[in-house]
């Protein structure tokens, strides 16, 4: 049997979705994401009275441009990847680019399918994506060399909950890296990190200026201590 073609899977997301593309220059490599042209038009008053979901996840964020372009630096070499709330897959699209062996996961079904898709089209290769919700972390996730996640930290509940998943997924001398533009929860989220023995510090600061949004983009990286 063949897996899926990445013809064939953007096909069945443009059957469903109205699809625009965003071109992603990754250091030399530009990437181009498949994501939903307005994510206004996905809001479910159903799924917002359930828990206030909104779909985040269709825009292509600042914070997953500047989380992409520092992974695609780094030496994947086989190693193991977690994405937490990977979007259209930007970041996923980067990871394994750099030889990462990438799961990646999200709150949404549809934006595992748009980064299932968007890996395949960039990159040839098929990865493993996730339904994950953080308030109901799986027992079975297992434990990863690498942890990412971009812009994750819009509500101040998403503090504790997001230490929680790192905590619960990063090997004892695993990484984690976190792209924030200054949300909300950010300050809380390093403290709940601290409390986990997880020692976090800003390495790096990312302008970004689009022309329409001007943000500077925190790259946090997570260790945990001996």
């Amino acid at each position: 049997m063949t897996g899926p073609t990445a013809a064939g899977a953007m096909e069945a997301l443009r059957s469903r979705f109205d699809v625009i593309e965003s071109t992603v220059q990754l250091g030399t490599r530009s990437v181009v994401i498949a994501h939903p042209r307005n994510s206004d038009v996905l809001i479910s008053e159903a799924d917002y009275v359930k828990d206030e979901r909104l779909p985040y996840w269709a825009d292509v964020w600042p914070s997953s441009h500047a989380l992409a372009r520092h992974v695609i630096t780094l030496p994947g070499e086989g190693s193991s990847l977690l994405e937490l709330g990977c979007g259209a897959g930007l970041s996923s699209v980067a990871a394994t680019l750099a030889g990462f062996r990438v799961v990646a996961t999200d709150y949404y079904p549809d934006a595992l399918e748009f980064t299932a898709a968007n890996v395949l089209a960039n990159t040839g290769r098929e990865i493993e994506v996730r339904e994950v919700d953080w308030r109901y972390f799986p027992h079975d996730l297992g434990r990863f060399d690498y942890v990412i996640a971009s812009d994750v930290l819009y509500e101040k509940d998403h503090a504790e909950l997001v230490a929680r998943a790192f905590d619960r997924t990063l090997f004892g001398r695993g990484r984690g890296v976190l792209a924030d533009p200054g949300r909300i929860a950010a300050p809380e989220f390093v403290e709940a990190c601290r409390e986990r023995r997880m020692d976090v510090s800003v390495m790096e600061r990312f302008p970004y200026d689009d022309g329409v949004r001007q943000q500077t983009i925190d790259l946090y990286q997570l260790v945990r201590l001996r």
